[in-house]
């Protein structure tokens, strides 16, 4: 299959949004009056994002949905992607699968495929996606103030589970791997609560490469310091109660240390980190049950710089997590 016949077989589609897809040399996006464009860009590596054993089906819904995410935690609308798609062979088998998930998730929230390229080399999956906030209106990173509540969307840590399956450090039961691989493999792009959060939060981020380490990027930028209630994070990974429910005497037993160790460092979660005033927990309640997706209040945002581990009776727990780096 030659790159033309590849890219009109499986990712040309009409221009809906755009002034102008794909096909030319760049595409035309316009946006609606008052709008500023948020735009984000993230890479897929075989080897280092994920197994070469991944169903590309859901290879293609995880490229798409980790650029989404970015833009939820902006508070942004999705408007339009561009793929760049290097492959070691250009395969229908792997193509179609691969096109069906990225545009399946892509129609579910209306984000248009514009343009990219396509090469021949190790597999590599790089998107750029393009969104639209009202002026003034887009949830940052460094807007976090003392006072401030502290929530997570959904579940985190199934996905650190899964991958400790797949390396063979950890054994649980078959539907308990099953799950948490969905939410490793499949992760929800949080739009909807994004988009409900305008005026509500103060801060926001995603949550990929590790809990505690994403809450550092907002308390850096913020200027502000935070503690985080470990006995109430050690419930967020789904995976802890359906283990609870489905594991046998035969089971290795995994200590209390192992779950919140998922949930604080674990990563590849895609769900939402943010900040809002204690007068605004409503507001927040309201939010969530708008957006169908739960958030847990995990902590708070405190004066003093730094990050403070307390159980639920207030003690000091010893902070001896490291999230997850590319060079390290």
């Amino acid at each position: 299959m030659l790159e033309f016949e590849l890219i009109e077989r499986y990712f040309r589609r009409p221009a809906r949004r755009a002034t102008l897809g794909v096909g030319d040399d760049c595409a035309l996006l316009t946006l609606s009056p008052g709008m500023q464009l948020a735009v984000s860009c993230d890479m897929l590596v075989e080897g280092r994002h994920f197994l070469s054993t991944v169903d590309p089906f859901l290879l293609g819904h995880k490229a798409l949905a980790v650029n989404l995410s970015d833009l939820a935690a902006c508070g942004a609308k999705p408007l339009a992607f561009t793929l760049a798609l290097a492959l070691p062979r250009a395969e229908a088998k792997w193509l179609e699968p691969f096109a069906r998930g990225l545009l399946g998730l892509a129609d579910e929230h209306d984000c248009e495929l514009i343009g990219g390229d396509t090469t021949q080399g190790p597999l590599n999956i790089c998107i750029t996606v393009f969104g639209e906030v009202p002026q003034g209106q887009a949830l940052l990173r460094s807007g976090a103030r003392a006072g401030d509540d502290l929530y997570v969307s959904g579940s985190v840590g199934d996905a650190r589970l899964a991958l400790e399956v797949f390396r063979g450090t950890v054994s649980v039961p078959a539907s308990v791997f099953a799950s948490a691989r969905t939410r490793m493999e499949q992760p929800l792009p949080r739009v909807a609560l994004g988009l409900a959060l305008r005026g509500i939060a103060n801060s926001a981020i995603d949550v990929s490469d590790g809990l505690l380490g994403d809450l550092g990027h907002i308390l850096k930028q913020s200027g502000v310091g935070a503690s985080v209630n470990t006995d109430v994070a050690a419930g967020l990974i789904a995976a802890k109660a359906q283990y609870a429910q489905v594991s046998t005497a035969t089971d290795i037993e995994l200590a209390p240390a192992q779950w919140l160790e998922w949930v604080l460092s674990g990563g590849d979660d895609y769900e939402l980190l943010f900040t809002a005033p204690q007068s605004c927990r409503a507001s927040v309640v309201a939010a969530s049950e708008a957006s169908q997706t739960p958030v847990t209040r995990i902590g708070s945002i405190e004066v003093e710089r730094g990050l403070r581990l307390v159980d639920g009776k207030g003690r000091s727990v010893p902070n001896t997590y490291t999230s997850f780096d590319h060079f390290a």
